[in-house]
């Protein structure tokens, strides 16, 4: 028997089993106040109105059924958010039902689930670690006290991409985003690089954190049909196993070292995150555990990576795919920094129209479209109708910031929407909520706000660019390839130029 007709067995067993209780609960009275939703297939419900694109399939279904619709996906009943008021209603009003994680399966591989702040519900452990991530490694001082940190790293980028313009050679944008992201946050947390931009281990290192991320991020029957889970029949949580261990080998073997003595040459005692992760595990009251911390550095390196480097390619993209607001850009640069100054921090507040494309690129392409799952920790109401208990929510950001309710145009990549506007990407205005809302916020945003323009800004003020092989904008590829984040199908390749 083939796989595929093997695993279409095994789901039709498990139905015969469970298929008269699943009936009997379809009938219950409750279920009439539940959200609207079109019908399903036997056993697996609404499973294949996703498609590969399931964000844009929601959205099109939303379209048909409102704002809060009811999908049953294989065993597991889900709601999908796909407005801005109902998430307000949802993450704002009805946060505490909502702040606990629906886990999918590929992160229990070995036990993510279980010690990371993005999957962990949100009780004592959670809290802990959210305490930790906004005293040590996101706070205002933390950050402003590491300005001349960034600094260092936009320069060796800029070194980087100078150098290519010289040899005349394309730079991978993502590529190069992701390194400089990477060696901010080694050296924040390590003081040390660890990657160059042509190096095979920051290469190796990227396709590892992409491809736990994409795994993370595919359909799973066993998220579904739970009784899956125990043979992992799409060997899913395997391959995550495997990427997941090659990253947390790598903190492991950082952290021994530091424990041993050995620190990074010219670094300063107490001067690093690890430094003060060790120091809180060695108090009384420990707030972290050793052995903790290598699943707290994948998560934040995970997400402070890829989501930066991919929001940086999207915005790179979208101005080269749009010369006219690239040139804008890069006049305003040229009157407020001035030629051949660099682009401080500081800086950024007094750049209105480069904020406005990272707001236009966060809202065209938010880096996760869907929110990692949440889960009903109660029967709730919403919009009117009540959300059951345990059921899995679904916000799809994606299909909120393309509304043409809120937005004029929502498919074009115009900045001016955000001229004059008081709209911003911190969880407040819930046309727009790439990095989430309320208490599931995503912790690393404070960070994220200073990285990214200050990333942008340097690359288009020094340089001018120029399409790989001659490609002109009107022709570039600008397709998606979805995951847990949304990735640009086709890397984006471009030609520096100094100016």
């Amino acid at each position: 028997m083939d796989y595929p007709s093997f695993l279409l067995c095994l789901v039709i067993a498990w139905a015969a089993i469970y298929l008269l209780p699943f009936a009997k609960k379809g009938n219950e009275p409750n279920q009439r106040k539940q959200p609207p939703g079109p019908s399903g297939l036997p056993i697996f419900g609404n499973l294949f109105s996703l498609g590969t694109m399931p964000h844009i399939s929601l959205m099109e279904l939303a379209n048909k059924y409102g704002p809060l619709m009811m999908l049953q996906l294989g065993q597991v009943p889900t709601v999908i958010v796909t407005s801005a008021d109902v998430a307000k209603e949802a993450l704002q009003k009805n946060d505490v039902s909502f702040s606990s994680r629906h886990v999918v399966d590929a992160v229990r591989a070995l036990n993510h689930h279980e010690n990371s702040i993005a999957w962990l519900p949100a009780g004592s452990q959670w809290r802990k670690l959210r305490k930790v991530c906004n005293s040590l490694v996101f706070s205002a001082s933390r950050l402003d006290g590491s300005q001349s940190l960034r600094r260092n790293k936009i320069n060796d980028l800029l070194s980087y991409v100078k150098k290519s313009s010289k040899d005349g050679v394309a730079v991978d944008i993502g590529q190069a985003a992701f390194t400089t992201s990477l060696n901010l946050l080694s050296n924040t947390f390590f003081s040390v690089d660890l990657g160059d931009p042509n190096s095979e281990f920051a290469h190796d290192l990227r396709e590892t954190i992409r491809s736990l991320l994409e795994e993370v991020g595919k359909p799973n029957f066993a998220d579904y049909f739970p009784i899956l889970q125990k043979i992992d029949p799409q060997s899913i949580r395997r391959r995550t196993s495997v990427f997941s261990g090659k990253v947390i080998g790598i903190f492991k073997i950082m952290i021994d070292q530091r424990l041993q003595g050995h620190r990074p040459a010219n670094s300063i005692n107490g001067n690093d995150v690890l430094d003060a992760l060790l120091a809180i595990n060695h108090e009384k009251d420990k707030e972290i555990e050793t052995s903790e911390i290598p699943y707290l550095l994948l998560d934040l390196f995970a997400a402070g990576t890829d989501t930066t480097s991919s929001t940086l390619e999207w915005a790179m993209a979208e101005l080269l795919h749009n010369p006219e607001k690239l040139k804008k850009a890069q006049i305003e640069l040229q009157e407020i920094i001035g030629e051949g100054n660099p682009v401080e921090e500081s800086d950024i507040s007094r750049l209105p129209y480069l904020q406005a494309v990272i707001k236009e690129t966060l809202r065209l392409h938010p880096p996760v479209p869907l929110l990692l799952p949440k889960r009903a920790d109660t029967d709730v109401k919403l919009n009117g109708f009540t959300v059951p208990k345990n059921a899995q929510v679904l916000i799809n950001v994606w299909a909120i910031s393309r509304d043409p309710t809120l937005w004029e145009n929502p498919t074009s990549f115009e900045p001016e929407k955000f001229m004059g506007s008081e709209i911003d990407v911190k969880g407040r205005n819930f046309e727009l909520i790439p990095f989430g809302a309320g208490r599931r916020i995503c912790p690393g945003l404070p960070l994220a706000v200073r990285m990214i323009p200050l990333m942008l800004g340097s690359l288009i003020h020094g340089f001018d660019w120029q399409l790989e092989d001659g490609v002109s904008p009107e022709k570039m590829d600008m397709e998606e390839k979805f995951g847990i984040t949304l990735e640009k199908a086709r890397r984006l390749r471009a030609i520096p130029i100094c100016v």
